[in-house]
């Protein structure tokens, strides 16, 4: 057989989806498990989403799309940015990509050559790390402790940034966390950012709608808008209106970047989908009261995993700002037995023995960069994540 690229040794597959896989096996085994491991929105699409891609396809506009989004999409990213965050773009500053991921990736293979660094505070979201690895360039990791809210303070990013760095990548509200940094802490970050003008600032700001407690959500273009030459913004429709399998995201910034941006997807995948651009476009222009709705259902329920999962043995549960996940500290968990024999001595080894033995799914912080955490999302129906709650305190009190 031929060989395999080199590359496939320097990625992994994503523990969000290994153990989501897992689940789906117990499943189809008969078992009953609760999974509360993929930030999937427990919500329907907006029906004039729906309707508008409906009627885009019966319009006939399945054809070809332009590599950087249809015109009536991009207009309407245009007005998104202008009222949600008082920024302007340009129709050239906007490019569209087969979700936010590819966003990422659209602009991480634009600027990075073997040997640069992405700085990344930690715990993130996996993909940031396996895909600067996959392109031959190194991550560089910031630590941001449960004890600062697991935000990243701008001394730490002055520390690790060196001559070799290409990106810095904030995630605000943050993934697996749910921090999310006020304007006042994106701008001491922007500080450090002036002192280095060869490092590009990437804001994915992908939970931006999903903030509780009367905070304001902040993004770096709009705190700093002398660092908008370098900064790229990153959202979509996957959380904000419950679209994750529409697979619509975009990113605006420097035409620069987002004319490579687009020579990169051409490379890969082209255009995105016809209807699916035609449904964005509607829900982004369209009644928000539902957004609202959403928002308040997500406070509820963090606030349900935040009081259920501080009440079980040998677990401490941080209240996030935002995103739909918490992430609770299972250091007292460690050293411990589970009820069926197995020592449970890393997140790893708790996630494991939780999903087969109490069978609830949840994902292990070694994935996000920081132990020893477990991610538990809370887009779950109420009433599933409540099940999921009582499943893992109930665990937790069995260990000896």
């Amino acid at each position: 057989m031929p060989a395999l690229a080199r590359r496939l040794a320097r990625v992994q597959v994503a523990a969000s989806t290994t153990m989501t896989m897992r689940a789906r096996e117990l499943r189809a085994q008969g078992v009953d498990v609760v999974a509360l491991t993929l930030g999937e929105p427990g919500f329907a699409t907006p029906r004039p989403a729906i309707e508008a891609g409906y009627q885009a396809a019966l319009r006939g506009e399945t054809k070809y799309p332009p590599q950087d989004g249809v015109p009536a999409l991009k207009a309407a990213i245009q007005r998104k940015f202008r009222r949600d965050s008082g920024l302007e773009f340009g129709l050239d500053q906007i490019s569209v990509g087969n979700g936010g991921k590819q966003c990422i990736y659209n602009a991480l293979a634009a600027t990075l050559d073997p040997g640069d660094e992405v700085v990344i505070p930690v715990p993130s979201w996996n993909a940031y790390p396996l895909m600067t690895q996959l392109l031959d360039a190194t991550p560089v990791f910031v630590a941001c402790p449960q004890n600062n809210g697991f935000k990243p303070r701008a001394e730490d990013i002055a520390a690790a940034i060196t001559p070799r760095s290409k990106w810095l990548v904030l995630n605000n509200p943050n993934n697996p966390s749910g921090a999310a940094c006020s304007a006042e802490e994106l701008a001491a970050i922007a500080e450090v950012l002036r002192r280095h003008p060869d490092v590009w600032i990437m804001s994915d700001d992908m939970y931006e709608h999903l903030v509780f407690d009367g905070f304001r959500h902040a993004t770096m273009a709009a705190v700093a808008p002398d660092l908008a030459d370098r900064t790229l913004t990153i959202s979509g429709v996957s959380k904000t209106y419950a679209m994750t399998g529409w697979r619509i995201g975009f990113a605006a910034g420097p035409r620069a970047l987002i004319r490579g941006m687009i020579n990169m997807q051409g490379q890969i995948t082209a255009g995105v989908s016809t209807v699916g651009q035609a449904a964005a476009a509607a829900a982004l222009d369209g009644p928000q009261e539902g957004v609202a709705e959403m928002v308040s259902a997500y406070q509820r329920r963090r606030d349900i995993a935040v009081e259920m999962l501080n009440a079980a043995p040998g677990l401490n549960c941080h209240k996030p700002e935002g995103a739909f996940y918490v992430f609770p500290n299972v250091a007292g968990c460690l050293g411990r037995i589970s009820p069926a024999g197995r020592a449970i001595g890393s997140d790893e080894e708790f996630a494991r023995a939780l999903l087969e033995e109490a069978h609830v799914a949840i994902v292990p912080g070694v994935s996000y960069g920081m132990s020893p955490y477990i991610r538990v999302s809370t887009a779950a129906e109420e009433s599933v994540l409540v099940e999921g709650c009582r499943r893992i305190a109930a665990f937790c009190e069995r260990l000896r």
